[in-house]
């Protein structure tokens, strides 16, 4: 029995080892710019685990050493405000805020022909917290029904929505990679912006999404406290930028740390859920926990969320929040 267990903890080590070598080979590869070349990365590591071998250290340890020292290394990489953006992210948002007003400087307005033409204008828009009466959910599907995108809109007044994205902040000539998602490839960007720009542009130019709304049960104090955490996190950003990560800080991690901020997460929700990651399913349990209106079950109320026809008749109309909205299962009682 013994002898079973050591050599389960042998092969234990060994499996952790390995994956603690593929991440250093990932992150030489990904993250440090000196290693371009996959052969040329592979070398590098094994000469170094080569060189602490003949040091004298056993080979498990030599790769544990390598990978404290890449691991080091690695966290030393500073994120940077100063790049070549994309047009559609060469600013970022942030927001002075006096009392109940609210100015947003830098709020997107883009203008698009497709999806890659566009022309975007960076606007003020000025708000009144106390004329914030909900929160919507626009959740985008591109595949897989376990993945998706979700963007917050915020309404105020009677029909007037500051749509709020979480996303990975893209360069000239870069797209969205997942597996360079979990490296230190993208700043994290909070996008501002109306809707005709923000939701328009999944409905209407990008091929293969799907994009579904659904109203939040949630009231306009809560709201109010949320609206102000993603004000803050924007400003923050705007003077000090932090790394995305598809792990840790992306599109649905942010928006449950600012939930947990306010002091209170959605109903039947926690910090730890296996959704928040695979967040496809999270409109699904959201319903069940009371968290969205429309009192239907779920499959005919994702079936009636779906806006994408919609989009695409009103397009750029300026009543698109408003249309898209109409005899949509719970807004009946907030619109």
């Amino acid at each position: 029995m013994n002898r079973l267990i050591r050599k389960l903890g042998s092969v234990f080590a060994w499996i952790i080892v390995a994956c603690l070598s593929l991440w250093v080979f990932a992150a030489l590869y990904f993250d440090l710019s000196f290693t371009r070349f996959p052969f040329l990365t592979l070398i590098l590591y094994v000469g170094v685990q080569a060189y602490l071998v003949k040091r004298g250290l056993p080979l498990r340890s030599s790769c544990v050493v390598g990978f404290l020292l890449v691991l080091a290394y690695w966290l030393s990489l500073k994120p940077s405000n100063n790049r070549p953006w994309q047009p559609n992210v060469a600013r970022t948002p942030w927001a002075e805020i006096k009392g109940d007003q609210v100015i947003i400087h830098d709020l997107r307005d883009c203008t698009y022909r497709t999806e890659e033409d566009y022309v975007c204008q960076w606007r003020e828009k000025s708000v009144s917290l106390a004329q914030l009466r909900g929160l919507d959910l626009f959740v985008t599907y591109w595949g897989s029904p376990y993945i998706a995108h979700p963007i917050l809109s915020f309404r105020f007044g009677e029909n007037d929505y500051v749509a709020a994205s979480i996303e990975a902040r893209y360069q000239v000539g870069k797209g969205y990679s997942t597996i360079r998602g979990f490296f230190r490839q993208y700043e994290l960007v909070y996008v501002l912006a109306g809707e005709r720009d923000l939701i328009r542009l999944r409905t209407n130019y990008r091929k293969g999404e799907e994009v579904y709304l659904f109203h939040t049960t949630s009231g306009p104090d809560w709201s109010r406290r949320l609206f102000l955490e993603y004000l803050g996190q924007a400003n923050d950003l705007h003077d000090h930028p932090q790394w995305y990560n598809a792990a840790t800080s992306n599109c649905t991690t942010n928006i449950f740390r600012h939930m947990a901020a306010t002091g209170q997460l959605p109903a039947g929700s926690s910090l730890h859920d296996w959704w928040i990651l695979i967040n496809g399913q999270g409109p699904e349990i959201l319903l069940r926990n009371g968290n969205l209106a429309g009192d239907l079950p779920y499959p005919e109320l994702k079936e009636r969320a779906h806006i994408n026809t919609v989009a695409r008749r009103v397009d750029d109309s300026p009543d698109f929040s408003q249309l898209i909205r109409l005899e949509r299962p719970g807004f009946d009682a907030s619109n």
